[in-house]
């Protein structure tokens, strides 16, 4: 039995047509490599984007609420400058009660 330039195999292919399917599936899967690159490199703007966003959000709120309480503060220091001309007596009691304290509290040991 002579020996032919084509080998067959049991389903009647060529190891031309296997040669060839072999790149196409080479192809294939460098195809699929690029876009699971890609997909992941989408994946990781969202991430990005979506951390942004987050950050954008939190410090407009950080924002929002030292206003707020900045606005307290000031509230606060109005009411404490009015107390202090309606009633200046009552207001050093106060302040020397508080320095009395304090001392008295620091010197202990």
């Amino acid at each position: 039995m002579a020996t032919t330039a084509k080998q067959s195999n049991t389903n009647g292919a060529t190891a031309s047509d296997l040669s060839d399917q072999i790149e196409i599936l080479r192809a294939d899967l460098g195809n699929l490599t690029q876009v699971m690159a890609d997909l992941g490199k989408a994946k990781g703007e969202d991430a990005v984007a979506a951390a942004r966003t987050a950050a954008s959000s939190a410090r407009d709120k950080v924002t929002d609420q030292a206003e707020v309480a900045r606005q307290q503060a000031a509230d606060l220091q109005g009411q404490a400058n009015d107390f202090i001309h309606k009633q200046p007596a009552t207001a050093l009691g106060i302040a020397a009660g508080l320095g009395f304290l304090i001392g008295f509290m620091g010197s202990r040991k």
